[in-house]
């Protein structure tokens, strides 16, 4: 895939695409009874421009393709790390085709603009982190217990 066929955009500099952005983050990642959680934590994370959160979106021809956000946390038990990596999604069409590799490389570009020295995301993906170079450093707890792999990479 080329990158000048993707354009991958920070939800501040198009909030045209507010509504659409909540709906398509609550659709990927969202539960019946929560999108109220994506709309607030989306709306209000287009205004400071220099910080987390910040979500992201992948556009081919104006259409969503796949997302990302950078947080100021996303894994309760680790408070001590930031910001993290989440909610990295792409179209089924584009699996395969190195977009989440661009996405993943996007959000470490952006957050060493920000000043930050590392990135952080948990998953229980096997291996596909790895592959990207992101290192395993790590286990750590969502609320209801469940554990799950804390992956580091310098930015």
């Amino acid at each position: 895939m080329k990158e000048t066929e993707i354009q991958i955009i920070e939800l501040s500099n198009r909030k045209d695409l507010l509504d659409d952005a909540v709906n398509y983050f609550w659709s990927c990642w969202g539960k019946e009874n929560n999108f109220p959680f994506y709309k607030d934590c989306i709306e209000n994370s287009i205004h400071d421009p220099n910080d987390v959160p910040k979500f992201y979106l992948a556009l081919k021809d104006q259409k969503i393709t796949g997302t990302y956000a950078l947080l100021v946390n996303d894994l309760i038990s680790r408070q001590d790390l930031k910001p993290w990596l989440a909610c990295l999604y792409t179209e089924p069409e584009y699996r395969g085709k190195g977009l989440a590799g661009m996405l993943l490389e996007h959000g470490l570009q952006e957050t060493g603009a920000m000043g930050y020295k590392k990135l952080y995301l948990y998953s229980d993906l096997v291996d596909f982190y790895e592959k990207k170079g992101w290192e395993h450093i790590c286990n750590g707890f969502i609320t209801n217990g469940d554990e799950h792999k804390i992956y580091c990479r310098d930015t």
